[in-house]
């Protein structure tokens, strides 16, 4: 139910690109996130977190927040690939500051369906 399966991730560079290329950019306080149709049948999400945010402590624990975030709201990324990428400031939010970031961004992305 709350599972985080392959299936669901952005794995290969290629995936990336294209959505780096293609999507539309929501922007939060501490998140830039990509969002775009899906290449296949199904909606998946890929974590970035550059060494500019902190040390690899920090960022894994970005990308668990952030993991932690889309098992709960699975429901709101059905139909789309998103990139969440972490921003410089990501580092001082616990999980419920990163649940209202991403919560505003959600809603937008109500919005702006591709």
């Amino acid at each position: 139910m709350f599972s985080f399966p392959k299936e669901d991730r952005l794995l290969r560079r290629a995936d990336f690109l294209r959505l780096s290329a293609a999507a539309r950019k929501l922007h939060t306080p501490s998140f830039l996130i990509l969002v775009a149709p899906p290449a296949g049948d199904r909606g998946r999400i890929g974590i970035t977190v550059s060494r500019k945010v902190g040390t690899a402590v920090i960022r894994n624990r970005i990308k668990r927040l952030v993991r932690e975030y889309y098992r709960h709201h699975k429901g709101s990324f059905v139909s789309l690939d998103v990139n969440v990428i972490a921003r410089r400031g990501a580092e001082k939010l616990d999980y419920r500051l990163v649940c209202l970031e991403l919560d505003r961004a959600v809603e937008r992305l109500a919005d702006i369906r591709c």
